[in-house]
């Protein structure tokens, strides 16, 4: 009845023991159903007897973890703090367990949301018409998300604000030696270790508060209209910079991938999606900015960001705590992402 990858069962009768003493309106047993997604901390779908969805549960995944890595406490935080002080689109968090001995990891409980997730920015599976506002959707919550004062949803703590894209750079740096033993070297991601912090420019905008992954398979629209309704997945949110963050989202129009599909080489006209500087532009007229600066040498800093994403996921597969059927696919992409960021900081030389 329960539905578990390999390796990634815990006790569920232990579950709902502890369920039954700290979250509000539970009774009875549960049906557990694993998602798909989830590559760092795996998630799970909890319905009540009939089968009905409740609630979701997001934990840990099993195993030698690394320092600071699935921080589901953080992603418990940041949840509470945007459901209780603001408008944004998020799930309602219930409960956070931090002792590994009721299910093995720890964990938190959130209110099931029921809506549309889509894996490819393309669409296929709406009409021409419906894209172009769902789109809008997707970047007026990040932009609305940027515009959030930190300080006073108690955020103030979540993060160190200067310096992010530094720290960034130094984090995944420091990551990707660690993992080397397991995941290997990769020559083109030294190279870009070497350039990017000798090419960090000088006027950083403002912290704010960022997503950190905010790509469309990280989102819920609603099941009958164009408008995103929970933002998923805030395991690498903090404070920093806004322009890195949007950064990461833009990658979409310069990816073709087919582990992280996207909109290089698309007929972006007949698919009634925006241009790249349209998109761009939206972003700016909600932030009330006129343009972005350096956006070459963010989208080359997420670029290699996200190949230190799967160099990562390559040593959790050879570590065995990979928590997700495609992980290999992502482990496969490490080159060929970096290739793309390597060439992507070429670029943004031009205009340094």
């Amino acid at each position: 009845m329960h539905e578990f990858r390999p390796g990634l069962e815990f006790d569920v009768i232990a579950l709902e023991r502890y369920l039954d003493r700290h979250l509000e309106g539970f009774s009875g047993s549960l049906i557990v159903r694993q998602f798909a997604g989830g590559q760092s901390n795996p998630t799970y779908q909890l319905c009540d007897s009939s089968g009905r969805p409740c609630w979701v549960l997001r934990r840990k995944p099993p195993g030698v973890l690394l320092p600071s890595a699935h921080a589901i406490e953080r992603e418990f935080k940041v949840l509470q703090a945007l459901a209780s002080h603001t408008r944004l689109p998020v799930a309602q968090v219930c409960l956070l367990c931090e002792d590994s001995a009721v299910i093995g990891t720890p964990f938190f409980v959130m209110d099931f949301v029921d809506g549309r997730i889509f894996w490819d920015p393309t669409l296929p599976e709406v009409g021409v018409t419906e894209r172009r506002t769902m789109f809008e959707s997707m970047v007026s919550v990040l932009a609305d998300l940027h515009e959030v004062d930190y300080r006073k949803i108690g955020l103030q703590d979540y993060g160190r604000p200067e310096q992010y894209v530094a720290r960034q750079i130094t984090r995944w740096s420091k990551q990707y030696a660690s993992d080397s033993q397991t995941a290997g070297r990769v020559e083109i991601m030294e190279r870009l270790i070497e350039w990017l912090p000798r090419h960090i420019p000088a006027d950083e905008p403002a912290a704010t508060l960022v997503h950190g992954d905010y790509r469309i398979d990280n989102m819920m629209f609603d099941r009958d209209s164009s408008r995103v309704i929970a933002v998923l997945d805030w395991e690498l949110s903090t404070l920093g910079n806004p322009i890195a963050d949007f950064a990461y989202h833009l990658m979409m129009y310069r990816l073709r991938s087919a582990v992280i599909p996207g909109l290089a080489g698309a007929d972006l006209e007949s698919l009634g999606l925006p241009e790249e500087k349209e998109y761009v532009r939206w972003y700016c007229s909600r932030r009330k900015m006129s343009e972005i600066p350096h956006l070459d040498f963010y989208l080359a800093f997420c670029m290699f960001r996200l190949a230190g994403i799967f160099h990562g996921i390559r040593g959790r597969v050879s570590r065995g705590t990979a928590a997700s059927a495609v992980a290999r696919r992502y482990a496969d992409e490490v080159e060929s992402m970096a290739a793309l960021a390597w060439a992507q900081a070429i670029e943004a030389e031009k205009t340094i």
